[in-house]
């Protein structure tokens, strides 16, 4: 006998510890990979969360989780996403907006607005989804995944469409770091200016040591600098696009709860609180190492719920809209490296 429509779900359907434990698993090979990729090479080229995207994928691809892992799945992929954002606050201070100088800080947040608005008409010029192209336009110009990450559940992004996003700003993002350094020395760059193209251009922290190493401690001081600076961004573009977003839907003005979702809201009190020394030194590392699991874990889940034949046939238009971003981009930083001396 079929069973009635209403019928409600077994708790096995709707525990979220099989997909959680599945997510745990393959960030756990994700983590593996890494070890191995740094063990056998010397360095780290593709980062865990990266990875976990990957692994995940290529599982999805291969093999369908079903309803007994989707509900820990979307919980580890959203909303453990959501906590991981709120913690990356917790790596901000307001002391490194004030030790780079007022002209800097302001031009650093110019390259960044200008770099979305051009990185976005690109990727619809060349005809990606709205959700998509705004995903590359943000990593590409603030901090790769992480951007990727904090806007997807703002502007309600597909999960192929951010692992895509993800996958390809990771890849092109070795690439810089390998080119960079010798960028740097074909225009004769400073070690300064050097350290500000790295933070300028360069997605995530460890990839701005790398790439601003070779020129010496003084740029990879600045890299930093700069690039946390330009993390500093990501808040006031979360609120925009809420803004954006809940006008388009709603046709009015949106609500407080709607226009500022409750993780942008941890993210800028976890921001004042570390700079006003709410947050003991002692605890930061251990938030910035939750942070970090956690977006693994978000990663893997977001791997799991794409199909990779569904990457490929959007990989051509996100490659092109990915380089030419990451090429105004670094246009952009040269200006800005220039004007400012």
């Amino acid at each position: 006998m079929i069973p009635p429509a209403d019928v409600a779900p077994s708790p096995v359907e709707t525990a979220i510890w099989p997909g959680l434990l599945l997510c745990g698993v393959v960030t756990l090979a994700a983590a593996t990979v890494q070890w191995a990729e740094r063990a056998w090479t010397g360095r780290i080229w593709l980062e865990t969360l990266v990875i976990a995207i990957l692994i995940g994928t290529a599982v999805r691809t291969v093999w369908n989780p079903g309803a007994r892992n989707r509900p820990g799945i979307a919980f580890t992929g959203k909303f453990l996403l959501e906590v991981a954002v709120v913690l990356l606050g917790a790596s901000l201070s307001a002391e490194a907006m004030i030790a780079a100088g007022a002209t800097l800080v302001l031009g650093i947040f110019a390259v960044v607005g200008v770099a979305i608005v051009v990185s976005y008409g690109i990727g619809r010029a060349a005809g990606l989804p709205k959700s998509m192209a705004m995903l590359i336009a943000c990593g590409n110009s603030i901090c790769g995944n992480s951007a990727i990450a904090a806007v997807a559940p703002v502007i309600g992004a597909d999960p192929k469409d951010v692992a895509s996003s993800i996958a390809f700003t990771a890849v092109l993002g070795v690439v810089v770091v390998l080119l960079l350094p010798a960028l740097a020395i074909l225009l004769a760059l400073t070690p300064r200016e050097s350290g500000i193209l790295a933070g300028l251009t360069v997605y995530a922290v460890p990839q701005v040591l790398a790439a601003a190493a070779p020129m010496g401690a003084f740029a990879t001081q600045n890299g930093v600098l700069v690039k946390l600076i330009r993390v500093m961004a990501l808040g006031p573009l979360v609120v925009v696009l809420s803004l954006l977003v809940a006008r388009e839907r709603a046709g009015s003005r949106p609500s407080l709860s709607r226009l500022v979702p409750w993780f942008v809201i941890g993210f800028v009190v976890a921001a004042i609180a570390r700079s006003t020394g709410l947050i003991p030194a002692l605890l930061l590392p251990v938030l910035a190492g939750t942070a970090s699991v956690l977006t693994m874990l978000s990663m893997a889940a977001l791997g799991l719920g794409v199909d990779l034949r569904a990457i490929v046939r959007v990989g051509p238009r996100a490659i092109l809209t990915v380089v030419l971003s990451l090429v105004t981009l670094l246009l952009l930083s040269l200006a800005l490296i220039y004007m400012t001396g």
